[in-house]
């Protein structure tokens, strides 16, 4: 009887751990080599140039069953802008604009994810930019998750997009000829 007694309770801890494992968020790290970071402004009315950022890095934490416990934290180094036209991405580096001696990295750290859709999320949180802080909010899009099918280990995807204004981050020039507002677009896959 008792050993009955001790089957059944090994078998309702099992259960309660597998649930509990199926719960339980999971961490991802960005792959610096499958995200790309696109940063787009207006010029004078007539062009939407852009420029982008790599060697992108961070962590996610997704929580599927409730994504309010999930988190992100992003670091871009800004030593890497590229406007694909060589003066630009000079005058980039300059401290009119990233000034990268001084800021060598940008961030984005999550405060609040709320399910907005099936598939998507707002996710609010701090971004510092020139060593100055401002609360973004990133529209956030679920693209897939499961296993990878090259690495074999469990990987997911993003895409997320926000607006800022580059004189909050003390980057004026030519406003407002040359648009204040920026849009960020992200994409990235993570894996455990």
């Amino acid at each position: 009887m008792k050993s009955w007694k001790n089957m059944a309770l090994s078998l309702a801890l099992v259960g309660v751990s597998s649930i509990s494992t199926v719960a339980m968020a999971a961490t991802y790290n960005i792959d610096p080599t499958h995200t790309s970071v696109v940063a787009s402004w207006n010029h004078f009315g007539f062009s939407n140039p852009t420029a982008d950022f790599s060697d992108v890095t961070g962590k996610l934490v997704f929580d599927e069953k409730a994504p309010e416990k999930s988190s992100v934290t992003v670091t871009i180094p800004t030593k890497t802008v590229n406007t694909h036209v060589q003066a630009l991405t000079d005058e980039f580096m300059e401290k009119d604009f990233f000034d990268v001696k001084a800021h060598p990295e940008a961030t984005f750290v999550s405060e609040k994810v709320t399910k907005t859709g099936e598939k998507t999320y707002d996710v609010v949180g701090k971004m510092t930019i020139k060593g100055i802080t401002k609360e973004a909010t990133l529209k956030v899009t679920l693209n897939g998750q499961g296993e990878h099918p090259m690495k074999k280990v469990p990987a997911i995807g993003f895409d997320a997009v926000t607006t800022i204004k580059r004189s909050e981050f003390d980057m004026a020039k030519y406003v407002p000829y040359v648009s204040d507002e920026v849009t960020i677009r992200i994409t990235t896959e993570a894996t455990e």
